[in-house]
């Protein structure tokens, strides 16, 4: 990596590596979207991608309205830690099996039964670096807030003790979304700290696929006529700590001009006016999409922010922010519009197509 430039070794990853290599240098979280029929493969696709490109520990948590908070926070221990709190339980069910067990144990043994639970230290690392989060959107409210705690202070209080993550912790929602609207929604202060989404199609192809045969029966036929890329057909790139500080160092060196900085302020105006746009454009959103894009400039082989580059962070930054806005609830109702007329004009509104009219402003040259 030393002899090669960043615009050059990116070229080497997938849409999803990139996604990933982005997340971990920005130390943000990021939605991927998918359908159905590929969430499974695709959640094992990232697996992949996390144990081979990066060398990072993961969890897959299949999620559904059924799981836990208990569930939610045994499934992203690490082995280690998971271990540990078996051994835990192990002594707990012991101790309180019967009242006079302690007759039969060792000195040793009632010490250890007296003691608490182990809990883990302030500096004890006992979470995976990574979390895949498959149909995270359907779990309970107060499961989503115990994963906004995690992310944003990489500690979580919990009955056995607190849980610590990694400073390279990412935690990606992995879910299905068929419509304009994710259904349901993730938790609104959960998504806000999304820094970006990616919806991933059967097209783009799986990096990993031929070499591990645990596709599915749905996409094991269509994996045979979709035409890989070159730079798919020999896996060679590994991103490590390196690289990332390579990118995080260089993205602090580009600069943007005055009229850059006007034209990232009248993307986010321009979306805050939208009759279509119902929420979700919020000043954290503002700040990250100058932040992202100047990770993006880089990769890109250039120091300055170009119009093209705040476009593309602009895509990638807000589409799972935007709320569109129901029609019952459009402000030109309250100046006399006619419902029926507002439901017309609303009806094929999504984020992509309202982000296409914002980005059809004039850029500065």
């Amino acid at each position: 990596m030393d002899d090669t430039r960043l615009e050059e070794f990116v070229r080497q990853l997938s849409d999803l590596e990139v996604a990933l290599f982005l997340s971990l240098v920005a130390r943000e979280h990021c939605l991927i979207e998918t359908t159905g029929d590929l969430i499974d493969d695709l959640a094992k696709e990232l697996a992949l991608i996390c144990s081979r490109t990066f060398d990072l520990s993961y969890s897959i948590l299949d999620c559904s309205t059924e799981t836990s908070i208990e569930d939610f926070h045994d499934e992203i221990l690490t082995a280690d830690a998971r271990k540990g709190q078996e051994r835990s339980s192990y002594f707990r069910l012991k101790t309180g099996s019967s009242s006079n067990l302690s007759t039969y144990m060792t000195p040793r043994e009632r010490d250890q039964s007296r003691s608490p639970a182990p809990r883990s230290t302030a500096d004890e690392i006992n979470v995976v670096n990574i979390v895949i989060a498959k149909n995270f959107n359907l779990v309970d409210d107060d499961i989503q807030v115990q994963a906004l705690q995690l992310m944003r202070a990489r500690r979580l209080a919990t009955e056995p003790g607190m849980l610590n993550a990694p400073t390279d912790f990412l935690f990606i929602p992995l879910v299905v979304r068929e419509s304009d609207q994710l259904d349901p929604p993730l938790n609104t202060h959960l998504n806000e700290h999304l820094l970006v989404s990616h919806f991933y199609n059967w097209v783009d192809g799986f990096v990993y696929h031929e070499e591990d045969e645990w596709l599915s029966d749905s996409q094991l036929s269509a994996s045979s006529v979709i035409h890989k890329p070159k730079h798919q057909q020999k896996k060679t790139a590994k991103v490590d700590e390196t690289v990332m500080d390579k990118l995080r160092e260089a993205s602090e060196s580009v600069t943007t001009s005055a009229e850059i900085v006007r034209y990232i302020q009248d993307i986010v105006v321009f979306l805050r006016l939208s009759r279509a746009v119902g929420g979700g454009i919020s000043a954290k959103a503002n700040f990250q999409l100058a932040r992202f894009a100047e990770f993006l400039a880089p990769l890109h082989g250039i120091d300055y922010l170009t119009p093209s580059i705040v476009a593309l962070a602009a895509r990638k930054v807000f589409r799972h922010r935007i709320v569109v806005t129901a029609p019952g609830q459009d402000r030109s109702l309250q100046y006399g519009s006619d419902m029926v007329a507002v439901s017309h004009v609303l009806a094929n509104v999504t984020p992509d197509s309202i982000l296409d009219g914002i980005l059809e402003l004039e850029p500065p040259i």
